[in-house]
């Protein structure tokens, strides 16, 4: 009897092991998950495995990879979260157990046509949520032992591995080429004004909802912007491309920096509801000696003029876009600039940290801030929070008008 129980528990071991072997670790996310179902089916004495993982927009679970059940990925088969077999497995987050398939327990008519009589399925975690199940079924009726629900709940989170891998660096290479296409490689050559900008994402995506943009007008004024969208990774990047072309074509129709954030707000209102999106549009005057700015809940700029000290612009914040129940016109200040001043706008990743209130980096920022060359201006303020790793995104816009 105990030599029985020694020979079962090596087994288990071999099983457990084949599941976890490093070498999956070695082969990219789908020859992955391919290589898993194999074992999957051969370890647990299947007869079809599959993996369908979650679409966060629909709610719904879509066959991704497949063993014997090859027809559900060809045919892109769908079920909603709480609905048949594979999306109550999702609902509950556990394991579930069907002895006897019958049309009232699944939805899906491939498992039917392929004659399964039993199922067992568990959910893929990744990151403590769920994004996807992994079942296997038999073609004769069968008792699924805790033995085999903890193997395959093992296999289960091998894949949810996989998965957030393949996701990561699927949203990692479009966000950069979000980044290239979004954010100018080079800001354009204005007579009488120096451009200098910085980005540096504060985490691994690579870029998030930060953005600024120069926009010359064909009135002779300069745009010039800056924002950012709540969020980081793809998903703020994309809201970021959104918002800032729709600003870009605003800029157009209104020679008003606050009636261009106007229109701006009742566009992110409608169509990007939910994400919160600060920004500052302001306009530098042909001759260059007077902008016109308007803020929707982004910080004020730091504006150095020779011969007295930098200081913030005395700017009234208006709300966020987006926010909705906004009554109240969005204002409109005018301020000078005179001949080697420097304006300089960015996003709160430059002055906010965890272990400080806001208002010490922004004095931080200011103290900085000099009528230099936009350029080594950017470089010393960069080198500045270089010192410190930056919890959010950071993007510096500086603004110099020559004398």
């Amino acid at each position: 009897m105990a030599e029985e129980q020694i020979s079962g528990d090596g087994e288990r071991l071999r099983r457990l092991e084949s599941v976890t072997d490093a070498t999956l670790s070695r082969l990219d996310a789908s020859d992955m998950l391919d290589e898993l179902l194999d074992r999957v089916r051969d370890l647990l004495d299947a007869d079809t495995a599959a993996i369908l993982l979650l679409d966060a927009h629909s709610r719904q679970l879509v066959a991704t990879a497949a063993k014997g059940l090859e027809d559900e990925v060809r045919q892109g088969f769908r079920v909603s979260v709480g609905e048949g077999f594979a999306g109550r497995v999702a609902a509950t987050r556990g394991p579930i157990v069907i002895p006897e398939v019958t049309p009232d327990v699944v939805v899906n008519p491939i498992l039917l046509e392929k004659g399964i009589r039993s199922l067992l399925g568990v959910p893929i975690f990744a990151a403590g949520d769920v994004v996807g199940v992994l079942h296997i079924g038999t073609l004769s009726p069968r008792d699924f032992t805790p033995d085999d629900v903890q193997l395959l709940q093992l296999a289960a989170d091998r894949a949810g591995v996989a998965g957030r891998i393949r996701t990561q660096k699927l949203e990692q290479a479009t966000a950069l080429a979000l980044q290239r296409s979004l954010l100018p490689t080079r800001l354009p050559a204005v007579p009488g004004v120096e451009l200098a900008a910085r980005y540096v994402p504060g985490h691994d995506f690579g870029i998030g909802g930060d953005w600024y943009d120069v926009i010359p007008l064909p009135s002779g004024w300069l745009g010039v912007v800056i924002g950012d969208v709540s969020g980081h990774g793809l998903a703020s990047a994309v809201v970021m491309g959104r918002v800032r072309s729709a600003l870009r074509a605003y800029t157009l129709v209104t020679d008003d920096p606050a009636e261009a954030l106007a229109l701006l707000d009742r566009k992110v209102h409608h169509f990007e509801f939910g994400n919160l999106t600060t920004a500052i549009y302001a306009m530098i005057s042909p001759d260059h000696a007077t902008v016109m700015l308007s803020s929707a809940g982004h910080l004020q700029p730091v504006l150095a003029v020779p011969g007295r000290p930098a200081a913030l612009v005395d700017l009234p914040i208006d709300p966020p876009l987006g926010v909705g129940r906004h009554t109240a016109p969005r204002r409109t200040t005018t301020i000078e600039l005179p001949p080697g001043a420097v304006l300089v706008c960015y996003t709160d990743g430059l002055v906010e940290r965890r272990d400080r209130v806001i208002d010490e980096g922004m004095e931080r920022l200011t103290s900085m801030v000099t009528p230099a060359p936009a350029e080594a201006l950017c470089n010393l303020i960069m080198a500045g929070v270089a010192t410190e790793q930056p919890t959010d995104d950071v993007a510096v816009l500086a603004v110099r008008r020559l004398a």
